[in-house]
């Protein structure tokens, strides 16, 4: 084993007790930790992918362990178990170095006295646990409860199986380009979708042709349907709200839009500046809290992508099934009013309003259309027609509203969750 690799384990171990530990984003804590911007790249991408993997199946994981582990080991433990049990069921990692730089990582936290409980277990699951795992309901077990039963009561038992199920899959890398899709994607061996959204599985993304030149953006295919809402925006004065990181601001400027790109972050405004920089495009970036924002005019349209549970992206961040509740869900909730009636005061007469979470948990979603209606807004609902989603019928809800779910496209790669509502103010 070599020291690269024993140092690749170290890393693992201490973003996953970052995020169940202190309840850290996984994003926050491999930016922070000085030890995994040290490693290759090779053993970047295997760290990310070993600790995500450990947090998406974490109920399997820890289901397993409880047959073999009968009292509650020592939180250090518990996470060199996990981790050592992931690579064994998941990653398919050789047993020998699965097994092995776990026993090693516990002297190297002083935890010898331990090792051999460590190297017993892991040989036991070895040898039983793949059984195990081919005999589990993981859509049960890695979802937590609270999250599972708000989608079986929403969507019904079946879509909401089919929907935890597909947040367990890694998410492939999407890209939105601003122009000639169909050429894009022969030069980067992508497939375009059926929503002009292109699909790789995997790669360093900064080493992709056009990444230098600006030809695209990494932004999942779900995510880029909100903005496409809005029609042809050329010309057309557009509030791009909760703006940050930017990619709906990217797709707005490069079709042509005057867009004023609005966030609270002042820090997360400078990465919408990066990406405006590299693809070569403008906007006007505010630094402002949306809720009393208050401009000088009104535009010709709004979209407001609000601060949500983000439980439509668990593909991709799988750090929160572990850092959700449903406490926060309702907070969320409270907040997403108040940004939508003020979002809905920017808006001209005859202007559009785009609302959009991405988010499967039904309280962010239709109820906060209905409550702005029922509130008196001088607003009814242009319903969203399959042609502006590529022709996909499934995803608009009965009452033309946007809605995909992680389970839609699921032979081509899933897309992550999306809520969306096009309103047309009253002239």
């Amino acid at each position: 084993m070599t020291q690269a690799v024993s140092n690749a384990r170290h890393v693992a171990f201490d973003l996953l007790a970052d995020v169940l530990d202190r309840r850290r984003l996984l994003d926050e804590a491999t930016t922070a930790n000085t030890a995994f911007s040290a490693l290759d790249s090779r053993d970047r991408a295997f760290v990310r992918r070993l600790v995500a993997t450990t947090l998406r199946r974490l109920g399997q994981v820890d289901a397993i362990l409880a047959t073999f582990v009968t009292k509650s080991p020592p939180k250090a433990i518990r996470h060199l178990l996990r981790l050592g049990a992931t690579q064994l069921l998941f990653l398919e990692t050789p047993p020998h170095a699965a097994i092995a730089t776990s026993v090693e990582l516990s002297r190297v936290l002083k935890l010898d006295g331990l090792s051999g409980l460590i190297n017993a277990v892991l040989r036991r699951i070895d040898r039983d646990g793949r059984a195990m795992v081919a005999a589990q309901d993981a859509a049960r077990l890695d979802i937590p409860g609270w999250m599972y039963e708000s989608w079986e009561g929403y969507y019904g038992a079946g879509t909401a199986h089919a929907v935890a199920s597909a947040c367990l899959e890694e998410a492939p890398l999407d890209l939105t380009v601003a122009a000639d899709p169909a050429s894009w994607a022969g030069r980067l061996d992508a497939r375009l979708l059926p929503t002009g959204s292109l699909r790789r599985h995997g790669g360093d993304v900064t080493a992709l042709d056009g990444f230098a030149e600006g030809g695209w953006w990494v932004q999942d295919a779900a995510a880029a349907l909100p903005a496409r809402l809005l029609g042809d925006v050329a010309g057309r004065e557009i509030a791009d709200l909760c703006a940050a990181p930017g990619g709906k601001t990217l797709q707005l400027a490069a079709a042509g839009a005057r867009v004023t790109a609005v966030d609270l972050s002042r820090k997360r405004l400078e990465r919408v500046r990066e990406n405006l920089g590299r693809q070569r495009l403008s906007a006007e970036v505010v630094a402002a809290d949306v809720a009393s924002w208050q401009p000088e005019r009104l535009f010709d349209a709004v979209l407001l992508d609000a601060p949500c549970s983000a439980t439509g992206t668990l593909r991709r961040h799988p750090d929160g099934l572990h850092l959700k509740s449903a406490p926060e869900v309702t907070k969320l909730a409270g907040v997403q009013a108040r940004l939508l009636r003020a979002a809905a005061a920017l808006v001209r007469p005859g202007g559009t309003l785009v609302y959009c979470v991405c988010s499967l948990q039904p309280e962010e979603s239709e109820p906060q259309i209905a409550t702005l209606l029922s509130e008196g807004a001088p607003f009814v609902r242009e319903p969203v027609r399959p042609e502006e989603v590529g022709g996909l019928d499934e995803l608009i809800t009965p009452q033309g509203d946007l809605r995909t779910l992680p389970c839609h496209l699921a032979e081509l790669g899933g897309l992550d969750a999306f809520y969306a509502c096009r309103l047309r103010r009253s002239a």
